[in-house]
């Protein structure tokens, strides 16, 4: 597979989309192959200036450096009148816009933006509860008391903050929510809840249960690769075992329920049928947390006697082996090395996943 043509064509089809979105952001399929694009009011629009800004830094060009700044301007705007930021997706947004600008340029109006970011994710801790509200102002009735999976993608921007200004509030806020996640969010067999229920009063454990997932019970399959991806940063920032051990765990639960063809239903406990919708960036992300994973394997357990023993193999075959057949899955199934059509979309380990492991790799 000649990864370098990959990445050129990449970089044509996003030359060319900067034209098709203008101001616009791509959100998620219509069904038909094709990007909604939408407003600037969502939680999704970070991936788009972070493509931009990996782009750019992959190949110096000026026409998408040009609209990657571009683009981030908006995002300083977005923060400077809180437009719809009631949520934890504050990480999403400007790790991969304010803060990808800054480990690119060094630009100091970006790593303003990004530390202001930060301070308003930080607006969302909740010292009584200790953890970081996912949705919804504070005390709000429905989602005062509750966190998702999700988050842990976040806390990254925390970490940073810490690193910029010396303040340990950032990243010890981010510690302590990943640790209630990994006590609530993931399950004994290592599946995982999407979102767990506290009393906004008291603290107090109320169940688990989904937004987004088949039913309460289920692993919700993109939770599921939050989780890997996730944890698996947790273990960079902090260094603490259990984290790394949550992450392999919960890869390996999620190889162990894909597909023959490798690409993951969209809940793992959804009864399978030749219709049932998959989620190929479920797939994306998790490839990113194993590579995550084994980056931080080659000085944890150089041995490969811990991999070893929860895996029955050494992980760096495994993973090697697994991810080539994911990539070759969805090369095929998603038309990776094609260049898009008019608004066409192609959702693959480059354009779904790549991203975010970037720029997390740029804070440490």
């Amino acid at each position: 597979m000649d990864w370098n043509a990959i990445i050129e064509q990449t970089l044509q089809t996003t030359k060319a989309n900067i034209a098709r979105f203008e101001d616009r952001f791509p959100h998620v399929g219509n069904g038909n192959g094709n990007y909604q694009l939408v407003d600037h009011t969502d939680w999704t629009e970070g991936f788009w200036p972070g493509i931009l800004w990996l782009s750019c830094e992959y190949g110096q060009d000026s026409y998408i450096r040009e609209a990657a700044v571009r683009c981030t301007h908006s995002f300083q705007a977005r923060l400077a009148e809180h437009n719809n930021l009631d949520h934890h997706d504050i990480g999403f947004l400007y790790s991969l816009s304010a803060l990808a600008q800054w480990m690119v340029e060094r630009d100091e109006a970006a790593k303003i933006t990004a530390l202001q970011a930060a301070d308003a994710l930080m607006r969302r801790w909740r010292p009584t509860l200790q953890f970081i509200q996912a949705w919804g102002p504070e005390h709000d009735p429905q989602n005062g008391g509750r966190i998702i999976i999700d988050c842990l993608m976040n806390l990254p921007l925390l970490c940073w903050a810490t690193e910029q200004t010396g303040r340990s509030a950032y990243a010890e806020a981010a510690r302590i929510h990943a640790d209630k996640s990994l006590k609530f969010l993931v399950r004994g067999d290592a599946s995982s809840y999407h979102t767990f229920y506290f009393d906004p009063e008291s603290g107090d454990a109320v169940r688990g249960g989904t937004h987004q997932g088949f039913q309460d019970g289920s692993t919700w399959t993109r939770g599921q690769a939050w989780g890997i991806y996730g944890f698996a940063l947790a273990y960079r920032y902090f260094e603490e075992p259990q984290y790394l051990d949550t992450a392999i765990r919960m890869a390996r639960y999620f190889i162990d329920r894909l597909p023959d063809d490798h690409v993951a239903y969209w809940d793992f406990d959804v009864p399978p049928s030749a219709r049932t919708p998959r989620d190929s960036s479920a797939s994306a992300i998790a490839a990113c947390g194993m590579l995550e994973i084994t980056d931080q394997l080659s000085s944890a357990d150089p041995s490969g006697n811990f991999s070893l023993m929860l895996f029955g193999v050494p992980w760096i075959p495994w993973y090697r082996d697994i991810l080539r057949r994911v990539i070759r899955t969805k090369k095929a199934f998603c038309g990776m090395v094609r260049i898009l059509s008019e608004g066409e979309l192609r959702r693959t380990i480059l354009s779904s996943g790549a991203i975010i492991s970037s720029w997390k790799r740029s804070c440490v």
